[in-house]
């Protein structure tokens, strides 16, 4: 799920009255909240994680008022939360807000910075993806994004479907070993490898280019990618390590992927609602429900734990911001 959030609420509230697919409500909600339903959820995420696997990175995309206690940018940081996450991921903070290529509105890029400055003063690497394709555009989102301390990534497609053809190179391209989060300045966003006639042409489209980071499916459409294929890209193109993480939606289930049950469309289980009209196929869920949590970590078939035994770096993940379609509800 990758929808602005501008245009994600508006559907919340009608995927809230007219789902098509109707669990059974709100029953067994979080005891505190829906922030800290999510917060927990991220927090025992990163310690399972990091328990198998220390370096283990976690990086969550949207969400971003999770970093204070209260959701306000002069608020109390989280430090349990803040602790267990090893960046942030942010969409649209310059373009895409409202619609690609369009600028986003002063005040809520002034919003969003205000927490992402938050966190990384605590040490955290910002990793921003805006949606443009005019090519000065681009050269502006990496020129704001690298002034502000952020690393970047002008996505040309919303679909994230492909490598962007401008500009040529990565932006601040090196040969240097990426090790850590913090030693990265650029990275490719490509998560639906649709356009790929076969899982080599993707990995080896993939393998053949200098960038630092890569954000990936943890599958070339359904089949599923193998620790070979993770350790062959683990490695830039003009030389040097690079970072490999998983993208991973934790506040959506999504109908194509391995766990999804036939049954579920007609008899949901209770923790499932409505689909996403902006996205089809993905579906709300009660992100907080045990038997959710336990499809997306904590045993050898887990989502996860697929990710870990595949060799990953890490894991960025998405539907972060669920949580506002559960207050808006």
């Amino acid at each position: 799920m990758r929808a602005s959030e501008f245009g994600y609420v508006v559907a919340s509230i009608v995927i809230l009255c007219a789902g098509c697919v109707t669990g059974s409500g709100t029953e067994g909600s979080p005891s505190e909240d829906y922030r800290n339903g999510m917060r927990d959820l991220v927090e025992d995420l990163s310690s399972w994680s990091k328990s198998i696997s220390p370096s283990f990175m976690i990086i969550p995309q949207n969400g971003q008022e999770l970093i204070t206690e209260n959701g306000e940018p002069d608020g109390s940081v989280d430090i349990s939360y803040t602790g267990a996450v090893d960046g942030f991921g942010r969409e649209d903070l310059f373009y895409g807000y409202q619609s690609d290529d369009t600028a986003t509105p002063a005040d809520e890029t002034s919003w969003m910075v205000s927490f992402l400055d938050l966190g990384m003063n605590y040490g955290k690497t910002i990793l921003v993806t805006d949606y443009c394709h005019t090519p000065w555009k681009m050269d502006s989102s990496y020129v704001w994004n690298r002034n502000a301390g952020y690393v970047s990534f002008a996505a040309d497609h919303r679909a994230l479907d492909n490598i962007p053809d401008y500009p040529a190179n990565p932006w601040s391209v090196h040969q240097d070993d990426v090790i850590e989060l913090a030693d990265a300045k650029n990275f490719l966003y490509l998560i639906n490898p649709d356009q790929y006639s076969s899982c080599d042409d993707f990995i080896n489209a993939l393998a053949a280019t200098d960038y630092d980071l890569l954000i990936i499916d943890l599958f070339w459409n359904s089949q599923q990618l193998t620790s070979s294929d993770i350790s062959q890209l683990q490695s830039k193109q003009g030389g040097g390590e690079r970072l490999v993480i998983a993208y991973m939606s934790i506040g959506e289930a999504e109908d194509y992927r391995y766990y999804w049950q036939p049954g579920w469309s007609s008899d949901p289980p209770g923790w499932l609602h409505g689909e996403n009209p902006e996205w089809e196929g993905n579906y709300l869920i009660e992100y907080w429900d045990p038997q959710w949590q336990a499809i997306i970590f904590g045993s050898d078939d887990s989502y996860l734990d697929r990710i870990l035994n595949c060799g990953f770096d890490g894991v960025y993940l998405d539907k972060i911001d669920s949580f506002e379609t559960w207050e808006e509800g």
